[in-house]
């Protein structure tokens, strides 16, 4: 069975993580995604470390799936060659400051008149509307705009951000329900339409119980750690080797969770009757389980918990998790060939799909390695591509010629 985006053919214009990631995903899914780079050295991403035989570790992590191409934005000739592309596209993904596009003659009024089914999809840091529409768009910055790293860290530690660039990573897989959207309703009505999306409005969607806690009750929450705002006990403790995360939800297994530590008193302990009261006595609650749990390591109490019912693990470096089985047994990892690494691992798209293959088989492209290929695809004769190429207007790279 194909992929489910096969056929669909997408421009992607992006570059450093938002974008990228959104379109490594349609890919991934089985779009056709051709990946414009900048002559002469390829998108910044590529000269960010840490560097595997020189290439950019991060580069490769957001752009499997895709040919590549490199073009001279620069020239009147590279921007009419983008748009040429473009109108042959179904779906063209971009990332710039908002504008940009505008300015280059390749924003959506100008295209959708001339392609009324075409998708435009953006990511900008801060919407499309309002004063900040022109801040350039950085994952940092807006996890702290958007009030997210405000519920990160501890009391002493003040405000942190997620260990990865979750503004970016969340805008582009919301850019994808955005784009996937399009595409249903285009099937319907034969047009496409502008999908945005920014690093602030998809860190907003993502606060969940504790936005809606201002919002219904104007509370304004603090960073409490790696312990649960409304629930206790629920967060990490330690154990003999190490930090331990259990999430007993319930009274019931509040109780439950008392007698596998052999510390059933601690049920009618007047601190700890309720939830309520554990919330208020929160400190002294984990001193008195960790007592308990300091007996064993943490995996050893992970058997316990889950066999008693009570949600548990432990908290793995990633040393530890590329070598867990249960990763191993879900293929959470995969193998590509990439030429000139040989074989690349990677986290792999983490999707199952009944009946369907869901892995990447291309690995992330070399500067240029498609150009040649691309072109043709498009439908330009052999001299033409000769002549771009010899007039710096496009590149081809000379190992993958």
């Amino acid at each position: 069975m194909s992929l489910p985006l096969a056929g669909l053919k997408v421009l992607d214009l992006t570059r450093a993580l938002s974008g990228p990631f959104c379109t490594m995903i349609l890919g991934d899914l089985g779009a056709e995604v051709v990946k414009v780079e900048p002559m002469p050295a390829g998108e910044m991403a590529r000269q960010w470390g840490p560097f595997d035989d020189d290439i950019s570790v991060y580069y490769l992590s957001a752009n499997r799936s895709k040919q590549g191409i490199g073009i001279d934005f620069r020239k009147p000739e590279g921007l009419a060659l983008l748009r040429r592309m473009a109108l042959a596209s179904d779906i063209v993904v971009e990332n710039f400051k908002v504008g940009t596009m505008d300015a280059m003659g390749l924003g959506y009024a100008s295209l959708a008149q001339a392609h009324p089914g075409l998708i435009m999809a953006s990511i900008s840091g801060f919407g499309s509307k309002g004063p900040a529409r022109d801040w350039a768009g950085f994952d940092q910055v807006a996890q702290g705009y958007s009030g997210f790293m405000s519920l990160t860290g501890t009391a002493e530690s003040g405000p942190t951000r997620v260990g990865v660039a979750i503004g970016d990573l969340t805008a582009g897989m919301w850019l994808v329900i955005g784009i996937l959207s399009a595409v249903a309703q285009r099937a319907a009505t034969g047009r496409g339409q502008h999908v945005e999306t920014s690093l602030l409005a998809g860190l907003m969607a993502l606060l969940s119980v504790q936005g809606q806690r201002y919002l219904s009750k104007r509370e304004v929450p603090e960073p409490c750690g790696n312990v649960h705002p409304v629930i206790a006990p629920y967060g990490t403790f330690e154990t003999a080797d190490g930090p331990l995360n259990l999430a007993p939800a319930t009274q019931a297994m509040w109780v439950k969770l008392c007698g596998i530590l052999g510390l059933s008193r601690l049920v009618a302990d007047a601190r700890f009757l309720t939830n309520a009261e554990r919330m208020q006595h929160r400190y002294e609650l984990k001193l008195e389980l960790e007592q308990g749990l300091k007996r064993k390591t943490r995996m050893e109490w992970t058997a316990l918990m889950i066999e008693g019912g009570i949600p548990a693990g432990p908290i793995n470096t990633l040393e530890d998790v590329f070598a867990d089985p249960q990763v191993q047994a879900c293929g959470l990892v995969r193998s590509l060939n990439h030429p000139v690494l040989g074989e690349l691992r990677q986290v792999g798209l983490p999707l199952g799909l009944d009946g369907t293959e869901t892995a990447s088989h291309r690995a992330p492209p070399v500067f240029g390695q498609h150009t040649r290929e691309v072109f043709a695809r498009y439908g330009m004769a052999d001299a033409e591509i000769d002549r771009l190429l010899a007039d710096g207007v496009a590149h081809q790279a000379e190992a993958a010629a």
